[in-house]
């Protein structure tokens, strides 16, 4: 509580104290001992205390552009263990602020519980640097539209391990990781940062799970010298969306990541992949499908749970399968894909006619009647493109045309009066969660089901949904609850947006298709900023750094779920798309990172990378101090959903699938 108490009033107390309007202090440690923390001043282009200390602080400033580059140059008098820390300060009031850390924070994260970092428990917080898909801390005054943003110059990567988890630790070795943040104590906004590592006032180590905070100090040895470097912007923008925009071009510009070289073909990829359509299949049940969540990283083998969409996507792994067997003439796939579909045309309906969204064999084998309009609009995507497969290949299933036409005529049913659907509801319709973040999930099925059926209803829902999506998620910047485990700020809701407006500007014309460019491009800012624009380090040990991942091109989960994944579908053929309609070239870089580097864990037979069988594609992939159960930094959870993944770089790596089904 102590050094709590001190931390706070060091970092949440920053004062002008420099031109810059910056203030630094620095804690050192004498192992055994309770560290002794000193704020500094400038004298002479170096940073002192009020007593001597043993080590020397250089502080150089320099412009690039409009950019200052901060300078801090540690050399040791003798060994020391050391946490430098810094502030710049700003005249914002924090109630008129948002702040967007790239990857973590957006808004105050108000959408996510107290149980996750957010302004419900602190209005002040500090975070490791690899927890952000950009190592930058920004804030935006919403009455000025003025931003400021401090950005971690890179080291050279590497981790160390820690002996513990709270309090003073010192590292086992070198680490570039440091720390990032902002303070609001005294109701104006204040950007921290400092190196190595704070945390505070609380971390994060799993799913809503906060625990004390830590303090880390790295060696330095009599003679050594460290380096420092932090880049300070200041910026304007009409609000925070455009923030956002500005700040993530901002970080694509300085971090200039590139594609790596890929390790697979797509073809191989499919190759591979097509191993966990095998060894997942589950025939014992009314219904079945490939077995694609609660699967066990060490053994891989069916369980007995189905899910329509979200984690389990049994009808598009079908479908995929389905297509690559008669493709490859690979009779067993397509035998598997067509018995899914014909179960579940037998069995996996409810009287209303939705499908089943989840079934827990090992349990009762009973659906519990609820649906969630995601996974709803997932299962219709899966069938239109089988439909319409099978359709071109002289095959026609009248049976599932009908059934089809009968979920999407009840969209048009439950749709709300501002255009919106609920998250999830009853077979009657009626709402069991009103809130409305998964709106644009159902877009896709619509505007498909008015190109497969030629029904101008549809399409006219489709619009309908736009309209929601325009005045309550894409102008206010507000991108939650599309995941299903989690109601908060996330990747996927963003993605969902640019989707939706995607698939409507593909089957428009004119100023109509203009404006669903431009919201698609505003949504894709968003969704990218989720995506990594470089390389996180590993402590030697850690599995994933000795895989040699490299993460540019993944992305995190969410504030709720701090790990990178491969969730990505058509997100990058939608930025390629983009930069061909906008002229914006860095969507299509990221769509060359993300499809060079999504590739890298695959599982085969020569390097099964943790897991127990080729092809099942891993998911909860720890690339920070956290983890969804089990393991920690550098490792997966011990349970994982195979069936998403596999799906969704099968996804990426066929990016002609929609224009094919819309346009021709």
């Amino acid at each position: 509580m102590k050094h709590l108490l001190t931390l706070t009033a060091l970092l949440f107390g920053c004062i002008a104290t420099t031109a810059a309007d910056e203030h630094f202090s620095i804690s050192i440690k004498q192992p055994g001992n309770p560290a002794t923390t000193y704020n500094l001043t400038e004298r002479q282009g170096q940073l002192v205390a009020n007593k001597a200390l043993p080590v020397t602080i250089e502080r150089l400033t320099q412009t690039d552009g409009d950019d200052i580059i901060l300078t801090l140059r540690l050399k040791a008098q003798q060994r020391i263990y050391y946490n430098l820390q810094g502030c710049t300060t700003t005249t914002f009031a924090t109630e008129r602020c948002d702040f967007y850390l790239p990857g973590f924070w957006y808004h105050q994260n108000m959408r996510s519980p107290g149980e996750a970092p957010s302004f419900k428990t602190s209005r002040s917080w500090n975070f490791r640097e690899d927890r952000l898909s950009s190592p930058l801390t920004s804030v935006f005054d919403n009455t000025t539209h003025q931003g400021l943003s401090v950005m971690r110059i890179l080291d050279e990567p590497c981790d160390a391990l820690t002996t513990h988890a709270e309090g003073e630790a010192i590292l086992s070795g070198e680490t570039s990781v440091g720390f990032l943040g902002f303070d609001n104590e005294k109701g104006t906004a204040t950007l921290t940062f400092g190196y190595p590592y704070i945390e505070s006032p609380r971390r994060y180590i799993r799913k809503l799970t906060l625990t004390p905070s830590i303090t880390t100090f790295a060696r330095l040895d009599k003679g050594e010298t460290k380096t420092l470097r932090w880049r300070i912007r200041k910026s304007q923008a009409a609000d925070f969306g455009a923030f956002v925009t500005d700040t993530w071009r901002y970080c694509f510009d300085q971090l200039r990541p590139q594609p790596i070289q890929p390790r697979y073909t797509p073809e191989q990829m499919k190759q591979q992949l097509t191993n966990f359509f095998r060894e997942s299949w589950n025939d014992r049940h009314p219904l079945k499908f490939n077995s694609g969540l609660t699967i066990l990283t060490d053994r891989c083998e069916p369980f007995e749970e189905m899910q329509i969409g979200f984690c389990g996507r049994p009808l598009l792994n079908a479908f995929n399968e389905l297509e690559y067997g008669y493709q490859h003439q690979q009779q067993d796939l397509v035998d598997m894909g067509n018995a899914v579909f014909d179960s579940f045309l037998a069995n996996g309906l409810s009287p209303e006619g939705y499908f089943h969204d989840f079934i827990n064999y090992a349990r009762d084998g009973r659906p519990d009647g609820i649906h969630s309009i995601r996974q709803q609009s997932e299962g219709i995507y899966a069938v239109l493109h089988y439909l319409r497969y099978e359709q071109r290949q002289g095959r026609q299933h009248k049976e599932w045309e009908r059934v089809i036409r009968r979920m999407l005529d009840n969209f048009v049913a439950i749709q709300k009066a501002d255009g919106s659907f609920a998250r999830k509801f009853r077979d009657d319709g009626s709402d069991v969660d009103a809130s409305c973040g998964s709106t644009p999930s159902a877009t896709v099925p619509l505007v498909m089901g008015y190109k497969y059926f030629r029904d101008k209803r549809y399409l006219q829902a489709a619009r309908r949904t736009i309209d929601y999506l325009e005045r309550n998620i894409i102008a206010p910047s507000d991108y939650f609850s599309s995941t299903l485990d989690a109601n908060c700020e996330d990747k996927e809701a963003a993605i969902s947006a640019a989707t939706a407006t995607y698939y409507m500007a593909l089957v428009t014309k004119g100023k109509e298709r203009q404006r669903y460019v431009e919201l698609c491009q505003k949504a894709a800012y968003f969704a990218l900023s989720w995506y990594y624009l470089w390389d996180v380090p590993f402590a030697p040990g850690q599995m994933l750094g000795d895989l040699g991942l490299q993460s540019r091109g993944w992305s995190n989960v969410s504030v709720e779920n701090n790990h990178i994944d491969v969730f990505v579908f058509e997100m990058a053929t939608i930025a390629q798309w983009l930069a061909d309609e906008t002229g914006e070239q860095r969507f299509r870089q990221m769509h060359d990172i993300i499809f060079s580097s999504l590739n890298q864990l695959l599982p085969t037979p020569e390097r099964l990378c943790g897991i127990a069988k080729p092809g099942f594609y891993p998911e909860v992939v720890q690339h920070t101090a956290w983890d969804y159960g089990l393991n920690g930094k550098g490792f997966y959870n011990n349970l994982f959903a195979p069936g998403w993944t596999v799906a969704s770089l099968w996804e990426l790596y066929t990016p002609e699938r929609t224009p094919q089904f819309l346009l021709k």
